[in-house]
């Protein structure tokens, strides 16, 4: 979701809160043919639920044609199912295993909270110490509420930031640094402390601020406080550390009816939000650790309080529609949390790639069982299906809804184009002459663009290195381009204009790309 992980707010939301049916009261057919049902988990033999959850991944697998799972179930402190199914990579025959290493999206985020709630645990951090005083060059909106953002305000998405702000810069190579720095730019109107909005870079903004308090970098302090005390030898927040790995997994994207071998998404940019990479063993020890309170084989690794307040609803993410008859869902510190309706807490996360991995982990604490799913392809809805069905197979025996019939439509529009399509109007009228809109232009948030000549047409270049983009004319002073990376989900509108009060013949000013406006930030005037 940025990483375009569940980028749809609605969507995203409705995921985090999505839950489990009650064990049906009726005689209703077990979808698994037979076995016991019962009011909570234990009650289904051991080897009999590990098969069932087999069969279950495999067939929610054939559904949907994602070439790689892997599971991790963990009831009582005891690992049910730690595996892997399926291939690496599609074509190849190395198979996937429960140690091969995937990337996890936003499932990174509950575990950089982990990390943050270890060193709040040893008196090392605040989740109320304001941002600014850890890092100076992060400012949000004017000086009074600059000063009181704070790592609870960051983590929990109620900054006043915009849904996914800062994104776009990332695809157009920004590095992190400068993506925080222009964050400031960024209008937060009256949504401070009032409006959820889902944002990776606010988030990796409040744990590079401990970062930076610490003296270390980020990747570094996550693998010493957390990675390498928990045994999570395969687990790194360092895109290379992925990427050099032997047993590791191939992205997966969808070209039409089929599955197809994608790039690499590299979100060091944003990496406690969006850039771990993990396996299921490793993940079934951070399990664990959650469910177990901070401990982890008889030793205190994180504070219970500390952690227990990651857990903690802070804000809306979702309101209900009609509060008499359905929950509204909430999200605590990396974490969306929520009530079953056989009234337990449930905390949960998805993440997800449009560039080609999708993941989702629930936890029931009370219960002491957790479930974690990963896959090597773009978002479909089967992460959170099989885990909401294994949370089904452990309560009743058998899967009670078809969570992928729900979740598929669900996860296509997630991945819909966030702006505004360019279609072409039936009668085009023709451009200027090219040349009228050659030129340099520039603001202080997406920085330098410049339009050139290509042969016949034009180009646009953005971002650091001045990636060139061809525009293809639509009509009059509008053109499109394929915007970049993880949230270029269609065609932008690129549209020149004349600055209204210099008259009729006036000569282009500026220039609006509507990918990179969604807060009025995209239009670049004229040098």
């Amino acid at each position: 979701m940025g990483c375009r992980q569940i980028a749809a707010p609605a969507c995203a939301a409705l995921l985090l809160s999505l839950t489990p049916p009650p064990p049906l009261q009726a005689a209703a057919a077990d979808q698994s043919g037979g076995g016991q049902r019962g009011g909570g988990p234990g009650e289904v033999a051991g080897p009999e639920l590990t098969a069932r959850i087999e069969a279950l991944t495999v067939q929610l697998m054939q559904r949907t044609g994602v070439p790689g799972v892997a599971i991790a179930v963990v009831h009582r402190d005891q690992p049910v199912l730690v595996k892997g199914f399926g291939v690496r990579q599609l074509g190849r025959s190395e198979p996937v295993d429960a140690h091969t290493v995937f990337p996890l999206a936003s499932l990174s985020k509950p575990i950089t909270s982990t990390v943050l709630a270890g060193l709040v645990g040893d008196g090392r951090a605040s989740w109320d110490t304001p941002v600014t005083t850890q890092l100076p060059g992060f400012r949000l909106g004017p000086p009074a509420i600059a000063a009181s953002v704070t790592l609870r305000d960051l983590l929990s998405h109620r900054s006043g930031l915009g849904d996914h702000a800062g994104d776009p810069l990332e695809d157009l190579g920004f590095d992190r640094a400068t993506i925080l720095e222009r964050l400031s730019l960024q209008p937060l109107g009256n949504r401070f402390r009032a409006t959820y909005a889902y944002t990776n870079f606010g988030f990796t903004a409040a744990a590079e601020a401990v970062a930076r308090q610490q003296g270390r970098s980020w990747e570094e302090l996550a693998a010493e406080r957390l990675y390498r005390p928990l045994g999570m030898e395969r687990t790194s927040s360092r895109h290379a550390d992925f990427r050099d790995t032997p047993n590791r997994v191939q992205p997966h994207v969808r070209r039409g009816d089929r599955w197809v071998v994608g790039p690499h998404r590299n979100a060091d940019a944003q990496s406690p939000a969006g850039g771990v990479s993990s396996s299921a063993h490793d993940l079934s020890r951070w399990l664990r650790l959650q469910l177990g309170g901070g401990r982890f084989q008889g030793r205190r690794l994180v504070a219970a309080a500390a952690l227990a307040d990651t857990h903690r609803p802070l804000s809306v993410s979702r309101e209900a529609s009609d509060p008499s008859s359905e929950r509204s869902g909430f999200y605590g510190l990396g974490w969306g949390v929520n009530v079953t309706d056989r009234g337990a807490v449930q905390l949960s996360h998805s993440g997800a790639f449009a560039m080609g991995a999708a993941t989702a982990v629930y936890l029931l604490p009370a219960e002491g069982l957790g479930v974690v799913v990963l896959t090597n392809a773009a978002p479909v809805g089967l992460p959170e299906s099989l885990a909401l069905g294994v949370l089904d197979l452990i309560h009743t025996g058998g899967v009670q809804r078809d969570y992928l019939a729900l979740l598929q439509p669900l996860m296509a529009a997630s991945m819909a184009q966030a702006y505004p399509a360019v279609p072409t109007p039936a009668r085009p009228l023709p451009p200027q002459p090219l040349e009228a809109y050659v030129g340099r232009y520039r603001n202080a948030y997406v920085g330098e663009a410049v339009v050139s000549r290509t042969g016949a047409g034009l180009r646009l270049q953005l971002g650091p290195a001045l990636t060139p983009y061809p525009l293809a004319h639509v009509s009059g002073d509008t053109f499109r381009y394929q915007p970049p990376g993880e949230n270029g989900m269609g065609p932008s509108a690129v549209v020149f204009e004349t600055d209204p009060a210099a008259g009729e013949g006036a000569a282009i000013s500026r220039v609006r790309i509507a990918n990179l406006d969604t807060e009025g930030l995209g239009v670049l005037q004229r040098r």
